[in-house]
């Protein structure tokens, strides 16, 4: 399930979120720790799970949970919205979009029921194109690793919406490059390319996670868009899930996940 592959990188990536060392041995380093923790992430990622599965509207749903985790580590523009009666949305492309999307990558079963469904539940708050496109291709992402698409597929698709011509991060620079390069920020189109580029360079989920930890960046949000693709690709992650899933959730988000 997509869904818990970003779950559980959300998870373990929230440990070094913005306290990554700079002598951080990412290839021996304990994925799960006292430190970890679910954060926004997956609280929005299991809210558009019930709207879609409930047949609720994604902004009173996306907004319902938050409410009810309020200090899960929102953006402030979000915050602002989650706490306001209007529903507008408010012309976001930050990662969020991103990270909340990867049940519909793992629920639909065509390419345009996935664009669609995942262009809805970014517009509600992300509505601008590139908060958009972050959904989308990360659902997509998703769903073609579910469905047998190959790393290279992945790759092709990724670049055209990413092309390195347009945009500072591509999948078309290589992990090494972006370690040298890369700065931590929270935007959709400096986000999901990387992440992505953290899958390709994968062997199993556990080195897509190390992958993420190897840059200074928004750690829980890139393992939780690269996870779900990563999860669908090889088949699970690798560890008892619901053991994890037990020990980090509270009873009712884990009861969402597994509803």
């Amino acid at each position: 399930m997509a869904v818990i592959g970003a779950i559980l990188g959300d998870i373990s990536g929230s440990q070094y979120e913005f306290s990554r060392p700079k002598d951080l041995d990412t290839e021996h380093c304990e994925l799960f720790t006292k430190k970890c923790e679910f954060t926004d992430d997956t609280v929005l990622t299991l809210a558009v799970k019930h709207a879609i599965t409930n047949g609720l509207p994604f902004a009173d749903t996306i907004r319902d949970f938050a409410r009810r985790y309020p200090r899960s580590g929102y953006g402030e523009r979000f915050i602002r919205w989650m706490l306001s009666t209007n529903a507008e949305p408010y012309n976001s492309f930050g990662n969020g979009s991103a990270m909340r999307c990867s049940f519909i990558g793992e629920h639909f079963d065509t390419e345009n029921e996935v664009s669609l469904w995942a262009a809805r539940s970014a517009e509600c708050t992300h509505s601008h194109p590139e908060g958009v496109k972050g959904a989308v291709v990360t659902a997509m992402c998703v769903y073609m690793a579910r469905t047998g698409a190959s790393k290279e597929e992945i790759f092709k698709y990724t670049a055209k919406n990413y092309p390195k011509s347009d945009y500072k991060y591509s999948p078309e620079y290589k992990l090494e490059e972006y370690r040298n390069s890369y700065e931590w920020n929270e935007i959709c189109q400096d986000s999901v390319p990387a992440a992505v580029r953290c899958f390709l360079e994968s062997e199993d989920y556990t080195s897509f996670l190390r992958n993420v930890y190897s840059l200074p960046c928004d750690m829980d949000t890139l393992c939780a868009i690269g996870g779900g693709i990563a999860e669908e690709f090889y088949h699970g992650t690798g560890f008892d899930d619901n053991k994890l899933l037990k020990e980090y959730l509270d009873e009712y988000l884990y009861g969402i996940l597994r509803s």
